[in-house]
Order: C-alpha cells, then sequence, then structure tokens
C-alpha cells in the first residue's frame, strides 16, 4: 500500500462525507462509493435491477460524454491520493477513471460547484482491483468528481489526505483541540494492530470496536500509548476518554502528558509535563476530567496500561495562536 494510505479518508461518510450528484445510478446506488469498510459480494444474488453490487455502477452508455459522480469532502483539506476500487466488478468495470477536485466556501449546492482542476489525469483500470493514485497539488480541496469513462461500476472512492479547516471558525471558541475535524493528527503510536489510531480522534461516536483504537494483548513489560498533534497550540481544559463498546478489552488505567513543541523536541523526555495523572478506567464508560494546567500544548500523549482500547479521545480547550497551526513533515 502507498504511504499516503495512512491518512485519513477525507470523504468517508462516516466523517461527514456525501456523495452530492452523479449522473446515472441505474444499477448502484451512489452513496455506496463511501462506505466503510471493504465492499461485499454475494453471488447469484439479483434484485429488480440485476445483480446486487456493493457500489456505484452505471447503466450501458449508448451515445457520447461518460458517468461521473461529485463528493463533498466530510474533512476539507489536502489531497495526498485517490483510491478508485473496482471490487467485485469484473465485466462492467469503466476502462479508464480521472478525478478533478475543487474548493467552496459555505455550503454550496452542486450547481455553484467551479474552479475543477484535474488532481489524477485519465488513467487505465481493471477488473476487481484496488488502483492507487498519488497526488501533487498542495492546495486545500472540499470536494471531488470522480469520472468513469465511458459507464460501468465503481465499489469505493478514497481520497487520503491531511486535514485543512477552516481555522478562523475555531478563533475564540473552545473546541475538541484533538479532532481530527479540526486538523489534528495522531502522529506516533505503540501499537495498531486491530485498528488504527487516528480513529480515536474521529468524529461522532464509535459504533463498535473496529471504529475504536485497539491493541494486541502485551505480553512483556510497559504500556501501550500513543501522541496527538493538535489542531494547534492550546491549553487543555477538559479531558475525555471514552472505551464505549470495550467491554472485556479496555485499558485499567491511563494518563495524559502534554509538551509544547515549539520549545522542545518530542523526544526529550523531560519536556513533557503531566496533565491527567494516572487514572483508573471503567468498561463501556466516558470518562471526563477537568484538567487544571493552564500551560500551552501542541501535542499530547495518551497512555494506556497495560493495554487495550479506547473508542475515543476529547480534548476540549482553546487555541492560543490559531495563526501559528502544527505542521506535519
Amino acid at each position: 500500500m502507498s504511504p499516503f494510505t495512512r491518512l485519513p479518508d477525507l470523504a468517508l461518510r462516516t466523517y461527514g462525507g456525501a456523495v452530492v450528484a452523479a449522473s446515472d445510478e441505474s444499477f448502484a446506488e451512489r452513496e455506496a462509493l463511501i462506505r466503510p469498510g471493504r465492499p461485499e459480494f454475494r453471488p447469484h444474488t439479483f434484485g429488480p435491477k440485476g445483480q446486487v453490487y456493493d457500489g456505484w455502477e452505471t447503466r450501458r452508455r449508448r451515445g457520447p460524454g461518460h458517468d461521473w459522480a461529485i463528493v463533498r469532502l466530510g474533512l476539507p483539506g489536502i489531497i495526498r491520493g485517490v483510491i478508485v476500487d473496482t471490487a467485485w466488478f469484473k465485466g462492467n468495470y469503466p476502462p479508464y477513471a480521472s478525478v478533478e477536485a475543487c474548493a467552496a466556501e459555505g455550503h454550496p449546492s452542486v450547481d455553484e460547484l467551479s474552479g475543477w482542476v484535474e488532481i489524477v489525469a485519465k488513467s487505465p483500470l481493471s477488473g476487481d482491483a484496488v488502483h492507487e493514485f498519488p497526488v501533487a497539488d498542495p492546495r486545500r480541496f472540499t470536494h471531488v468528481r470522480l469520472n468513469i469513462f465511458p459507464d460501468g461500476g465503481v465499489a469505493r472512492l478514497r481520497v487520503h489526505g491531511e486535514v485543512v479547516p477552516d481555522r478562523t471558525f475555531l478563533d475564540g471558541l473552545t473546541v475538541d483541540l484533538a479532532a481530527l475535524e479540526n486538523g489534528a493528527r495522531v502522529v506516533s503510536c505503540s501499537d495498531e494492530f486491530y485498528s488504527s489510531p487516528n480513529n480515536v480522534i474521529a468524529p461522532g461516536l464509535a459504533r463498535h470496536q473496529a471504529e475504536g483504537w485497539e491493541t494486541a494483548r502485551r505480553r512483556g513489560g510497559g504500556n501501550d500509548w500513543l501522541i496527538v498533534a493538535l489542531a494547534g497550540p492550546g491549553m487543555v481544559a477538559v479531558a475525555e476518554l471514552d472505551t464505549a463498546n470495550l467491554i472485556y478489552n479496555a485499558p485499567g488505567a491511563a494518563s495524559l502528558s502534554g509538551i509544547d513543541a515549539r520549545r522542545a523536541s518530542l523526544d526529550d523526555a523531560g519536556a513533557w509535563f503531566p496533565l491527567l495523572p494516572r487514572t483508573r478506567l471503567q468498561p463501556d464508560t466516558r470518562h471526563r476530567f477537568r484538567l487544571d494546567d493552564v500551560r500551552t500544548v501542541t501535542h499530547v500523549r495518551l497512555d494506556i496500561y497495560p493495554d487495550g482500547g479506547l473508542a475515543r479521545l476529547r480534548l476540549l480547550g482553546a487555541l492560543t495562536r490559531t495563526s501559528d497551526p502544527i505542521t506535519f513533515d
């Protein structure tokens, strides 16, 4: 897999993405393009429109032109790579595809979208395959348009990148400084055997264990941990550690520490200071703690003891300098 696949899928439905328009969806609905999880397939399962596919499928085009679908990104940002997955489409996949993107402020209608630029050139596709396309354009985008030539079916569209929120909206407000949608990101993690650590800062509530972060069972010493680069330098007032859905594999305890990475390296153990001491956790419980430390932090380290999982981590506070965001290499 390409390195960009480790970045969040900006178009994911559970992150607020939506397929807002499509030229045609005669055989299978457009909304399937951004569903979470791998596409499923049951052979010889027929409905009124033919074989049922877990994807978007258009009718056979008899005239000129091509089919397309427009996706509003749930998390606007810089796109680093796109995946066009034709899983299970073997005799009805499009032979070519391209991807365009645009940036629009506010809540535009489809007809108001303009300024489209090509981020993936027209490229050949094969059936039942995952196609990865790196993207080099450094601009922030809010929408993408998948073009397929001339017609056919695509199971999933993934749009991986770095979240870039509208920072003026966050200025002066109490916000979740650790939220993926606000530009935070997990930059380091001890273990991600069962699920991605970025899940722990995802929008919304985790519906099941796979939508949180869970580590393997630790058989030696030590403990598991992750480090979150916050949306920007800020002061954390409230910490929320949610072990929802983790009934037999929640950590026994957890602690939080902070650092201002503008003044010290993350590798400098002495520069980290405690925000929340080691505290007992309960399974399947939303834990909330008021924090008394008023120092500015750019990164927060979560330690869990000794292992296990966490559904969500929320760090509520205020940005101290919205003009000085955290950047990633």
